[in-house]
């Protein structure tokens, strides 16, 4: 108990640590809010035309289409068309038609835009008495949250990982780990003091992130909670194994990296491509992948998919104990 009211002051006293468990949570927040902002004016098209050169008729018809902005000497407008945060295309007058100015640095769908203007105006008469029909815009930052969240939550569930490797090296750096070997506590003593502190802090910033960012039934959550302790394990027991091997701190951040990175690189990718068969079985072997998809299946909706998920986490979680308890019963063999 003493083990780990230590460890309880030495998160707190560390701010990076701090920093690690309530970044995920920032993070969702910011998610959260940003679903509820209209980002559909960064689609739009913008002109920029000569004060007194186009008719009133001209300037009408362009502002069907988009804002149009009057500048007063060719210089302003060139500028207004080469300024990189914009997209602005210039409009000028080419006898009966109109001649379209961009500085090529646009999406395509401006560049498009631009080079249809022209005959678009001189088909407007045509054009306008085409029947025209309006879809609805679809909303892009919620495309996006289907991916953004459940990667928030891999980061969140697997942050005791960051905490319980460095720990273990700071313990080796500071001369800690000798005093360890000869306390009178078992190997599983040990284990639970260096896994509960990561364990509880991944599990609270996970939940808490999950709480903002999804409305679940009763049933649902409890899934969720399930999807979220047993990866929090995980990823604190892998932490572990990430301080025994690590010789210094910048071998351990050099393993940290590539952890975190096959933590989220792996679901992503699969999820993306739509992996499945044989190749999924072997990408279940990374463990934020069954908690990546047990998310996504929770948030669609299909109960059958996370439950399956959480048996393939808890697999994880007695497949990774039972090794860590069996290199550290052989460590202690050799050393006596």
């Amino acid at each position: 108990m003493k083990g780990l009211k230590y460890q309880m002051k030495s998160v707190l006293r560390d701010k990076f640590c701090l920093m690690t468990f309530l970044l995920p949570i920032l993070v969702a927040v910011a998610l959260h809010f940003m679903g509820s902002i209209d980002m559909s004016s960064l689609g739009e098209l913008h002109f920029g035309v000569l004060e007194n050169e186009l008719s009133p008729q001209t300037v009408t018809w362009l502002e069907r289409y988009g804002p149009v902005t009057a500048y007063g000497t060719q210089e302003e407008l060139t500028a207004a068309i080469n300024e990189p945060s914009t997209n602005v295309i210039g409009v000028r007058a080419d006898g009966d038609s109109l001649k379209t100015a961009i500085s090529g640095d646009e999406l395509d769908i401006f560049r498009q835009a631009a080079a249809t203007l022209p005959t678009l105006y001189e088909r407007r008469e045509a054009a306008g008495q085409a029947e025209i029909q309006t879809l609805e815009r679809p909303d892009i930052m919620e495309s996006l949250q289907g991916i953004f969240i459940p990667a928030v939550l891999i980061g969140a569930m697997f942050m005791g990982c960051t905490f319980n490797a460095m720990n273990i090296i700071s313990e080796k750096e500071d001369g800690v780990a000798f005093v360890n070997e000869i306390l009178p506590q078992t190997s599983s003593q040990y284990i639970l003091q260096k896994v509960v502190v990561g364990f509880l802090f991944g599990s609270l910033s996970s939940i808490v992130t999950a709480c903002i960012c999804f409305r679940l039934s009763l049933q649902n959550f409890g899934l969720m909670l399930a999807l979220i302790v047993l990866s929090s394990f995980v990823a604190a027991l892998i932490g572990l194994f990430i301080g025994r091997f690590s010789e210094g701190l910048m071998i351990g951040v050099v393993y940290i990296k590539i952890v975190m990175l096959l933590f989220l690189a792996v679901p992503l990718v699969c999820a993306l491509i739509g992996v499945s068969g044989p190749l999924a079985v072997i990408c279940s072997i990374v463990p934020s992948r069954p908690a990546f998809e047990g998310i996504m299946a929770l948030s669609a909706g299909s109960m059958g998919t996370a439950i399956k998920d959480v048996g393939i986490l808890a697999i994880h979680c007695i497949a990774w104990f039972a090794l860590y308890v069996l290199l550290s019963t052989q460590r202690k063999k050799q050393s006596t």
